[in-house]
């Protein structure tokens, strides 16, 4: 049964990633929405594989038990002959087969069988695929970010409030020398993260192809209440000025809340950097 094991782990992986991406939305988790096709087409690719390499081995076991089966046929047809040196001779080599047979029974290379456990990570990943990155990960970013530098944004469209992405509001929070922010009121949505000492935040994730290259875009949030810490929420408020245009006192941006909604999770957690 050995013998099948890497073809169990091609199946078991190819599976689990047609699962997330054929069958269900879960791989935007993961990557951007982009690149679905390469994942249904390597997730296919490697079923595929599978089917191949049990079908190589089924053929090496049937050709296996047919050499057994014709050794065997040839010691009985030798120790059947009419002289007695003919049987001894029969018999010798029916008992050199059958030595060799053991030994390659015995000491022949199985495998370990603890490899067995390698088929363990996919099969938790086919039956449960990771949760998108939340409040550890955001955590765990450093606080600096990358000169952006002061200037000018296009106008907000007319209306409020007005929906905004995370990274969009504290872009223009931290670095817009128009401050165009002024006096709108602005609808965000994300996860709650929060520091040791109260403040909380609603945060997003910002990916530029996958959750690996994840960075972090949060806003404090004024005047309400913090759900539990991973909700996910929508807030509508107004941005409070902190600091100089541009300095580590901008960042992050705060808004005072004046509603608050939980939300579900969207399909796409993560903001397109």
């Amino acid at each position: 049964m050995r013998r099948y094991g890497p073809a169990v782990l091609l199946a078991l992986v190819g599976a689990a990633i047609l699962r997330v991406s054929l069958f269900s939305e879960l791989y935007l988790r993961y990557v951007q929405a982009g690149l679905r096709p390469y994942l249904v087409v390597s997730g296919a690719t490697l079923v595929l594989l599978a089917v191949a390499v049990a079908g190589v081995a089924r053929g090496a076991a049937v050709h296996e038990a047919e050499g057994h089966e014709g050794g065997d046929g040839d010691g009985h047809e030798g120790g059947d002959g009419d002289g007695g040196g003919d049987g001894h001779e029969g018999a010798g080599e029916h008992a050199g087969h059958s030595h060799s047979h053991s030994d390659t029974h015995s000491h022949g290379p199985a495998g370990p069988r603890v490899a067995w456990f390698l088929t363990l990570p996919a099969l938790a990943l086919l039956l449960f695929p990771p949760p998108a990155l939340g409040s550890y990960s955001a955590e765990r970013e450093a606080a600096q970010r990358a000169a952006q530098g002061v200037g000018t944004f296009p106008d907000l469209p007319s209306g409020d409030p007005v929906d905004l992405a995370l990274g969009e509001f504290g872009s223009r929070a931290v670095y817009d020398s128009g401050r165009s922010l002024k006096g709108r009121t602005v609808r965000l949505t994300g996860f709650v993260t929060r520091d040791g000492d109260g403040t909380w935040y609603v945060t997003r994730l910002l990916v530029s192809c996958c959750a690996a290259d994840a960075t972090t875009a949060k806003a404090e949030v004024r005047g309400v209440e913090a759900p539990a810490v991973d909700t996910w929420v929508t807030v509508t408020g107004t941005w409070h000025p902190e600091g100089e245009l541009g300095s580590p006192e901008a960042w992050p941006p705060v808004v005072d809340v004046t509603s608050l909604r939980r939300v579900r999770q969207p399909d796409n957690p993560y903001e397109k950097r």
